[in-house]
């Protein structure tokens, strides 16, 4: 058997323990093992595990995830998901579903601090959901808003999966911050105007609450100064150079901490919880990372995505047929899998094959690019059946509206994600905007 045909296989089985739920980092660990033995030997897996693990996990490159992480932990200790959600009420929630486009800013804001898509839906759940009942929403808008605006989590910087996927390409983490940046707030806006048209079909499904004071507008807006500052901190100085993207990580988590304890009133327990929350998120993302490491080596030695971009490359197909094929490929894998999993099972794969075709971008642009559109249509995965992580964390809060509600509800922002990916992808400028402007000075 040729080590391709051993890829192959690999490549199924690994599918196969996925569909029967076994956790994605035990599944490619597993796989790649047996792969990696049954190409190179036993001998050569363990002094690659020897090396591997150890360089994989001392990287400091890496450090900035948990980092990343911490911040978001201390940002929902602080309880500034409420203040972001105050701000964008007081200024939205008098229009026709307003509270619902309130509640999508307050995720485009907590996103700005988190990069956690699960983090930023459960925590302004908890927030907006009571609000959404008290105006009588319908149950699908509600909830669908809130699903579509966890996934902005990871979308508007910092990301962590935007971190991933810049390690495992080799590219600049802090220009890929910028390029994420415009396609963020496009897709906050795309939201916004989703559910303005969804309520002029159906007034019913999001009345209007009552309208504010200027001083209430302008008090709510004082209240949020906190993320901005931190986003401005953090963001801007990596944006600009004046910090590296895990030195900037170690500001914004020292930072929330300070608000957390300041703002929020947290105490020792209270930190105590956002330790082990990230200690505990950080280890399943290592174990994952670990397991992707060993079957991407083995999907080297099987020469499995060397093969299929030379077969692409000659093939005759032109590059963005190619494209296309990925992404309906990322939108099924979103099925039955959650958002990290496919980055790190698809890129070793998809990368090779992007690199080798010609879309008119040089090396780091295409890099740069082809992260922005991978990382929306992962995005879609987390609200689409029958897995869609958001919905279920939703739904979870939202008892009383049934998960077919959630699903129909996300319809419309499916749709909306759907035409901003052909925007994307037919206009590479509004990725490349920032980067290119940001390196000309």
């Amino acid at each position: 058997m040729t080590g391709f045909e051993i890829g192959l296989i690999g490549f199924a089985a690994l599918l196969v323990l996925l569909a029967v739920r076994i956790p994605i980092g035990v599944a490619m660990l597993a796989v790649g093992m047996i792969g990696y033995v049954s190409i190179a030997g036993p001998v050569a897996l363990l002094s690659y595990l020897k090396t591997e693990t150890y360089w994989r996990f001392t990287s400091f490159d890496l450090s900035v995830a948990p980092l990343f992480i911490l911040m978001g932990q201390f940002a929902a200790k602080a309880g500034l998901s409420q203040a972001l959600f105050r701000a964008a009420n007081v200024w939205l929630g008098h229009h026709r579903g307003g509270v619902a486009m309130a509640a999508v800013g307050g995720c485009a804001g907590f996103g700005s601090i988190s990069g956690s898509s699960l983090a930023t839906a459960a925590i302004m759940g908890k927030v907006a959901l009571p609000e959404l009942k008290r105006y009588n929403y319908a149950g699908s808008l509600a909830t669908g808003a809130l699903a579509a605006g966890g996934t902005l989590g990871i979308l508007i910087p910092p990301s962590i999966v935007l971190i991933i996927y810049a390690i495992m390409v080799e590219a600049n983490i802090a220009t890929l911050f910028q390029a994420a940046f415009i396609p963020g707030i496009f897709a906050a806006i795309g939201y916004i105007i989703t559910i303005a048209i969804v309520v002029r079909i159906n007034p019913e499904a999001g009345p209007a609450g009552p309208k504010a004071t200027r001083l209430e507008k302008w008090t709510a807006l004082l209240d949020i100064w906190p993320v901005l500052l931190i986003f401005i901190l953090v963001m801007g100085g990596i944006y600009v150079g004046i910090f590296t993207p895990t030195e900037g990580a170690g500001i914004g988590a020292g930072g929330t901490f300070l608000i957390a304890i300041t703002r929020g009133g947290m105490r020792l327990q209270g930190t105590i919880d956002a330790l082990l929350e990230t200690a505990i998120t950080t280890g399943m993302i290592f174990l994952i990372l670990l397991g992707a490491a060993i079957f991407n080596a083995f999907l080297g030695f099987s020469e499995l995505p060397l093969l299929a971009a030379e077969f692409f490359k000659s093939s005759g197909l032109s590059p963005f047929t190619v494209l296309l094929g990925m992404i309906v490929l990322y939108i099924l894998l979103g099925f039955v899998m959650d958002s990290l999993s496919m980055i790190l099972l698809t890129v070793p794969i998809f990368w090779p094959i992007i690199a080798g075709l010609d879309f008119g971008l040089g090396p780091e642009e295409l890099k740069l690019w082809f992260g922005i559109i991978s990382l929306i249509v992962v995005e879609v995965g987390l609200i689409t059946p029958p897995v869609g992580l958001n919905v279920f964390v939703i739904s979870s809060m939202a008892k009383d509206v049934p998960m077919i509600e959630t699903f129909k509800g996300v319809v419309p922002f499916f749709l909306s994600d759907a035409v901003r990916v052909v925007i994307i992808i037919a206009l590479p400028s509004l990725t490349l905007f920032l980067p290119r402007l940001l390196a000309a000075e």
